[in-house]
């Protein structure tokens, strides 16, 4: 995952390629592809497609979930949440170079990630969030707890982070931003894109 800090978790839209290539070249330099309802064809393609975007911008594409997809698709990685099984099973899958991800919801959990080899986190549900109506917000307190480990990886703050929540987030310790309906929804995804990162660049912690 390197340096990453923006991480852009797409939805389903007929026009996502062309605004994850707006995304990317604003600041992106991380692509999650998440849609739970195409068909596998639709999915291989679109996974193609984006790999094939975020290759030639220098970011990285992962799946979520879903670990043969990311292996069809020839992703970066994948993201896995916590009842998603052992990330050891991925990385066997998709070769010891594969970028594999973790949900968590706890300081402890995020230490037990890190223990088992995950190489990014998603820390969150931050804030209230459509994406994921069901979830109750752990509120940006979870972020300080997070910043406190010290992680050697990268992790972002995800769920409901906006350009209105987005400074709390960062002045709260997030890493990084993973963020959806921010960037998407935008009328300039790149200059919201590039909005992000500029809090993310002023923040205190690297």
């Amino acid at each position: 995952m390197g340096e990453a800090r923006l991480l852009l978790v797409t939805d389903p839209r007929p026009d996502l390629a062309d605004r994850v290539r707006a995304a990317v070249r604003g600041g992106v330099d991380a692509v999650q592809l998440r849609d739970k309802h195409a068909s596998r064809e639709d999915l291989l393609r679109l996974a193609e497609e984006l790999r094939e975007v975020c290759e030639g911008a220098g970011a990285l594409f992962t799946v979520n979930d879903d670990v043969e997809l990311a292996r069809l698709s020839r992703a970066h990685g994948v993201h896995l949440g916590q009842e998603d099984g052992p990330l050891a099973g991925a990385r066997e899958a998709l070769g010891p170079d594969a970028v594999v991800g973790r949900s968590v919801g706890s300081a402890e959990e995020a230490v037990e990630a890190v223990r088992e080899g995950a190489d990014y986190l998603g820390v969150g549900t931050i804030y209230a969030t459509p994406t994921k109506p069901e979830e109750e917000a752990d509120g940006p307190a979870l972020l300080g707890e997070v910043a406190d480990l010290g992680l050697v990886v990268p992790w972002f703050a995800i769920g409901g982070i906006t350009l209105e929540t987005a400074r709390e987030a960062a002045a709260a310790g997030a890493y990084g931003f993973a963020v959806v309906r921010a960037v998407l929804d935008a009328d300039d995804p790149a200059s919201a894109a590039r909005e992000l990162r500029s809090i993310l660049d002023a923040s205190s912690r690297p």
